[in-house]
């Protein structure tokens, strides 16, 4: 349906029909649809329909567009100017972050003195607070107002502001003391007062908190908007459903960022020393704990040189410790970020995890057994390199199957344990990467394979 739609609409805009014509076969489609069909168009032909349009609708279609920017780029600095006037102050920092510094400072300076004013405001604030994701878009209503006061309010600014179903209540410096609904306010008498239908209690949070930390109070509200205040609850602004889906959405990708090993999110667009720069940092980081790793296992140079045949099978009870790690560490992560969660369920995903991590390790022990032990009747290979002797491989495959049971067990506590601790001392989960677990479980691995396999079979001779 959507392709028929950009079709249709690329068809009415490359039409030879009036003007009036136009505008009024377009009035029935979306502003979505409108600019997915822009996007098919030459750049001629978009500078057409920005005419046909006005400033007004043409800043309406570009909060639609994926990369407004792109578009922004093509115009004329007063034209770009005039839509950027017509945005909400954070679609228009958003599309200026894009921009080159040069172009970006030229069109503010070019931006009405109150747009520019609101945009230079957002633009000091910390990427990592609330704050940031603020948007001018709401209405607001004086405590003093009577229903029919608040009407005419609401009736006035509707124009500017789509965002109407819920109106905040100030009083006259600013300090908020409610919200009132839409729909409450329609169905009060004009002659009530407004005390009567003012929610006290509204929700809000302060513009110096962080979105990890009250993104997911924003979710459980499941509010179109939110008011963001200061410390002396005066309203600043809100934070609308579209930038509470954008905060999660950025949040969830720099944790993952994160649980690849990266310090932030990779931009496809970014030079390649840039990303470097972002990158070098974990993997300097990640050398070193493999030069520890390298030198637990040269610890045991005497058993590798005595036993060869067990460095065949280092590298599986390796990857095995690091892949149950990382799966326990990404549940942990997952589930600790839910602030609803009690202290007894989380000592319950910890018990959950390390049995998860033991049952798998029986698991994945036998079969490990099952294989290690025909591969090396197969080979006819034996510890010490003579002939064949079936309890020399039994003994191998069992120290193999010991050391994968262990170390998944351990791997799963160490995955569970460690996002937590972090969490606990205020410092992002996410860090405990997955690179960086497995190359600790490592360490855990190499101790548990080539201790056991000194302990019984040089110390013990079993």
């Amino acid at each position: 349906m959507a392709l028929v739609n950009k079709e249709a609409i690329v068809k009415i805009l490359r039409s030879s029909l009036s003007a009036q014509t136009k505008k009024k076969k377009l009035k029935n489609y979306h502003d979505g649809d409108i600019a997915d069909a822009l996007a098919l168009l030459t750049k001629e032909e978009r500078f057409k329909a920005y005419e046909l349009f006005g400033v007004e609708k043409t800043a309406e279609i570009f909060s639609y567009f994926d990369n407004p920017e792109d578009y922004i780029e093509e115009l004329k600095a007063d034209k770009a100017a005039d839509i950027l006037d017509e945005l909400d102050s954070d679609e228009a920092i958003n599309i200026l972050d894009e921009l080159d510094e040069d172009f970006r400072n030229h069109l503010i300076s070019l931006m009405e003195k109150e747009t520019r004013e609101k945009v230079e405001a957002l633009d000091k604030r910390d990427d990592e607070t609330i704050g940031s994701y603020m948007s001018d878009n709401y209405i607001t209503i004086s405590k003093d107002s009577t229903i029919k006061q608040a009407m005419s309010t609401l009736i006035k600014e509707a124009g500017e502001h789509d965002n109407i179903n819920t109106l905040y209540v100030i009083d006259e410096d600013s300090h908020l003391l409610g919200a009132v609904r839409l729909k409450d306010l329609i169905l009060a008498r004009k002659d009530d007062s407004l005390d009567k239908i003012i929610i006290s209690s509204f929700p809000s949070v302060l513009e110096s908190e962080l979105v990890s930390e009250i993104i997911q109070t924003l979710k459980d509200y499941s509010e179109e908007s939110i008011p963001i205040v200061d410390k002396e609850n005066k309203l600043l602004g809100v934070i609308s459903l579209d930038n509470i889906i954008e905060a999660a959405d950025e949040e969830m990708t720099e944790d993952y960022a994160k649980l690849g090993g990266l310090s932030e999110i990779v931009d496809v667009d970014e030079s390649p020393f840039y990303s470097v720069k972002k990158r070098i940092p974990w993997l300097i980081i990640l050398l070193f704990l493999g030069i520890v790793v390298s030198t637990v296992t040269g610890t045991f140079e005497h058993v590798i040189a005595t036993i060869p045949v067990a460095v065949f099978f280092q590298s599986m009870v390796l990857d095995m410790a690091g892949n149950v790690g990382t799966q326990s560490l990404a549940v942990t992560i997952r589930t600790i970020s839910d602030e609803d969660m009690k202290k007894k369920q989380i000592r319950r995903l910890i018990g959950k995890e390390i049995l998860v991590g033991f049952i798998n390790g029986i698991i994945i022990a036998i079969v490990a057994f099952v294989f290690v032990l025909c591969y090396l009747s197969i080979k006819r290979q034996v510890i010490t390199g003579d002939t064949f002797q079936i309890m020399d491989v039994l003994k191998v495959s069992g120290i193999i199957a010991t050391s994968l049971l262990l170390a998944m067990t351990v791997s799963a506590a160490i995955g569970s344990f460690f996002p937590i601790i972090l969490d606990k001392i205020h410092i992002d989960p996410a860090v405990a990467s997955g690179p960086f677990i497995t190359t600790f479980n490592d360490i855990i691995a190499v101790l548990l394979y080539y201790g056991l396999t000194y302990l019984f079979l040089m110390v013990l001779h079993i």
